[in-house]
């Protein structure tokens, strides 16, 4: 997790799907800097924090907006805010993000720290600026609304993202977010449209649905319609937009309406990130998850079935307790028998009060290894995948100068010119391991 310093906007965030990525600094008003960890949901939310900062006034502070996905992302924020104070003594330094709505003690005991704020505050009128206590942290659980801080859109040169879910009602054993983010909330379907209506009418040739349980978004609100019901509207309502695409999703949550557009809608983009965790059954519902192997192998083949063009990516954890070898290698066959193509591999790592950190643990050494096996993986099955794109004519969205994704997420490198945020054709001639080899096509 290392620090990018972006002059006026921040970097694109991780690879959609990520949990945890690379730290942010970005400027905000009179000299406030806004630093984020972690996942796409937290870049996102510090755009309404930047633009909070603004309205109020707030000067010379810095905002580290925390991560509580892994002990290495706490650590690390604890580093950065240590820096900060060593580089910027009479800052202001105020602390928010799940991380300290999790553990607001730990960062209130740090001399460097002036404000800690939860994750239902940090956005909120006046909170940045409120001296009257140092801790204002509440009962992430009784929130029960997203929508009032959604934003015009986390947006970097090439498309936007728009927050549609917050929270998570499940408890999987390894998984300290629901505490952090509270009970899943949805914001409304009407909202929701209006908001990619005028990020379309903006110029944005693709719009990301993001949230930290997405395939649960509706089952909170009246009528509990689905996220399949939710995308149909959005296309039908905003002709315009060309590309649509889904963040990570729960392999156990997608509905049929869903289903039927991946089948006959090309405008949602052809690749789906999974929250698959493990590969092998036993891991699996010690995990908490609700789907098995034979469930997620099934999926895949059914989406293929009727969009051969579909590419997947998944999230691994590597290492969780009890973890033995057979079970490991079943997690590592996955990866070849489910064609996944982009991997995302978590080292377990122990979250205090999570039901997995009293499970007997699996030796670090071995957790190591066992990531590393599973990244080699990753990265066969992305040279598979970037082998079959040889020789093809991709749509790719112009990301910046040489640049662009294609629509199932494969990174194009070009030569010539295109103009960011456009789509272009581009003939693939090559790879390099990592991304396509392309030329613009005439």
């Amino acid at each position: 997790m290392t620090f990018v310093v972006a002059p006026s906007k921040p970097k694109p965030a991780p690879a959609i799907g990520e949990e945890g990525g690379p730290a942010t600094v970005s400027n905000g008003p009179d000299d406030v800097a806004i630093v984020t960890f972690g996942c796409r949901l937290n870049a996102y939310e510090s755009e309404a924090i930047r633009a909070r900062a603004a309205a109020d006034g707030l000067s010379d502070a810095v905002v580290f907006n925390t991560c509580a996905v892994t002990n290495e992302a706490v650590r690390q924020a604890r580093q950065a805010i240590r820096k900060a104070r060593r580089e910027r003594p009479d800052a202001r330094l105020i602390v928010t993000g799940c991380a300290a709505q999790i553990d607001p003690a730990a960062f209130a005991a740090m001399p460097e720290v002036d404000l800690v704020l939860g994750n239902a505050e940090k956005a909120a009128p006046g909170a940045l600026l409120d001296t009257s206590t140092r801790v204002r942290v509440n009962d992430i659980m009784s929130i029960k609304e997203t929508a009032g801080h959604l934003i015009a859109g986390l947006k970097d040169r090439a498309r936007a993202y728009v927050e549609v879910q917050n929270g998570c009602d499940h408890r999987c054993t390894f998984c300290i977010i629901p505490y952090g983010r509270g009970n899943s909330r949805s914001a409304p379907a009407g909202e929701v449209v209006d908001q990619v209506r005028r990020l379309s009418a903006e110029g944005y040739r693709e719009v990301v649905l993001t949230g930290v349980d997405v395939t649960s978004w509706g089952a909170d609100l009246p009528g509990q319609p689905t996220l399949g019901q939710l995308v149909g509207r959005i296309l039908r309502l905003v002709p315009d937009l060309p590309r649509l695409r889904l963040s990570s999703i729960d392999a156990a949550e997608i509905d049929p309406d869903l289903f039927k557009l991946l089948e006959t809608e090309p405008r949602l983009m052809p690749y789906l990130h999974l929250s698959l965790q493990a590969g092998d059954d036993l891991i699996l519902k010690r995990m908490k998850r609700r789907h098995s192997r034979a469930d997620a192998l099934k999926l895949v083949a059914s989406v293929r079935a009727v969009r051969p063009d579909t590419a997947f990516g998944a999230d691994l954890i590597a290492g969780f307790p009890t973890e033995s070898d057979e079970a490991f290698e079943n997690t590592l066959k996955l990866v070849e028998e489910a064609g996944l193509a982009f991997l995302h591999v978590f080292p377990y790592s122990a979250r205090p009060g999570t039901p997995a950190a009293r499970m007997p643990p699996v030796k670090g050494p071995v957790i190591k290894d066992r990531a590393r096996r599973l990244r080699e993986a990753g990265q066969a099955g992305l040279e598979r995948h970037l082998d079959r794109q040889v020789g093809r004519v991709l749509s790719g969205l112009v990301e910046r100068d040489g640049v662009a994704r294609a629509e199932d997420f494969t990174e194009i490198a070009f030569t010539g010119p295109a103009p960011q945020g456009e789509i272009a054709a581009f003939r693939v001639t090559g790879h390099d391991g990592a991304r396509v080899i392309a030329e613009l096509a005439a």
